[in-house]
């Protein structure tokens, strides 16, 4: 694995030991930011379940200004500090031993708000959508916002769900990326279509 473009271009980054993460491969990352980006003016991403942290050093490299990472693996935790260090981004972040849920309560209590958010639960649980909205819920997200949700291409998240939206929607044989935009003023044109009620 290595950053693929950007400041920190070519720099190897070191995978988390044994068989417990699935770390994004270089092609569908590479296939990933040509569509978000290619480059970013500033702005804050965050890396749940971070795995690497690739995902996050990546965004970095390409020009957002500040990351979060938050997993619950002692070892991955381990390796996106080794990671950050030799891209040499440790200032521009933070890296949290948390899981999901918590980390969001406890990042909105430190207002953070985020500009891109990498989403890459493990399989079984298909909870991405409730965690966005748990996001949401929580002030986390700029309007606008771009949020990745990686899954199993034989499970299908919804189109759009609250002030969500799926922008695209990629499959790379059993993997599967969904880009949603989070749009604050959606859900209230909705309910004023009668789409839905509030």
């Amino acid at each position: 694995m290595r950053v693929i473009s950007g400041s920190a271009r070519g720099r190897t980054l070191k995978a988390v030991p044994g068989t417990g993460t699935r770390p994004t491969t270089d092609k569908v990352k590479e296939a990933l930011f040509s569509i978000i980006g290619p480059y970013f003016d500033g702005g804050a991403v965050l890396d749940l379940f971070a795995g690497t942290g690739g995902l996050g050093i990546e965004a970095l490299s390409r020009g957002m200004d500040r990351a979060v990472f938050v997993d619950m693996d002692f070892k991955s935790l381990e390796t996106i500090r080794t990671n950050l260090k030799a891209t040499k981004f440790e200032e521009q972040a933070e890296v949290y031993k948390n899981d999901a849920e918590r980390a969001l309560k406890a990042l909105a209590k430190r207002e953070n708000t985020f500009d891109l958010v990498f989403l890459d639960p493990p399989y079984r649980l298909k909870h991405g959508d409730k965690l966005m909205e748990q996001m949401d819920s929580l002030d986390l997200l700029e309007d606008q916002a771009t949020i990745v949700l990686e899954h199993e291409s034989s499970f299908d998240y919804p189109d759009s769900f609250g002030k969500f939206r799926a922008w695209r929607k990629a499959e790379y044989g059993e993997v599967a990326i969904s880009i949603y935009v989070y749009d604050q003023e959606s859900q209230s044109v909705q309910a004023e279509q009668g789409g839905i009620s509030t």
